[in-house]
């Protein structure tokens, strides 16, 4: 992946900076240098890109949200875990603020903050924030079985595991949640 993002860069990178083709050639490339398990050299090249996307295209609110969640990520796997999160939250905020919370966009950076207060250790910040918002919201807009909703329960299965002070009732309400997820997957993904 990461040879098909510095080609696609090399073919297109020569481009004047307003092209929209170029501004997604160095997008992709952050994005298979992040996916080759290159996060360190893919963290420059996605700030790169979040800085074109703001310049030459201000007005495309939805193209700035993905250019950052791409970049917040990166923050996370490199284990900048404080700045990532302050990103999901900014990001998710402005989700919620233009689409509404039952949008599959809000409800996906919605996982990627659920996730992020994991990372963070804020597990019970997070295990609110999945129960009080966003699963409710992606059952009702998306239902129990979609993907989304599947992986919240589990990203809520972890937040009462991982937190060191979890007691027997959380570990066995993890199982539960986690029992839930598998026979729903087997069912609609086989």
């Amino acid at each position: 992946q990461a040879a098909l993002g510095w080609a696609c860069w090399k073919t297109y990178g020569g481009r004047p900076g307003t092209d929209g083709t170029r501004c997604q050639s160095l997008g992709l490339l952050g994005s298979a240098l992040r996916a080759s398990s290159q996060q360190e050299e893919a963290l420059p090249v996605l700030e790169a890109y979040v800085a074109l996307v703001r310049r030459y295209c201000p007005h495309v609110e939805d193209a700035i949200l993905m250019a950052q969640s791409s970049h917040a990520a990166c923050l996370d796997d490199v284990g900048r875990h404080d700045e990532a999160l302050v990103l999901f939250r900014e990001i998710h905020a402005r989700r919620v603020a233009v689409h509404g919370l039952l949008h599959e966009h809000t409800i996906i950076t919605g996982t990627n903050l659920a996730c992020s207060l994991s990372s963070s250790k804020l597990w019970d910040e997070s295990r609110s924030f999945l129960l009080d918002q966003l699963l409710p919201a992606a059952h009702q807009s998306l239902g129990a079985d979609h993907d989304l909703t599947l992986k919240g329960k589990r990203i809520l299965a972890d937040t009462h595991v991982l937190n060191p002070k979890h007691t027997r009732d959380d570990i066995l309400e993890a199982e539960t949640i986690i029992q839930d997820v598998i026979q729903r997957r087997r069912r609609v993904f086989g």
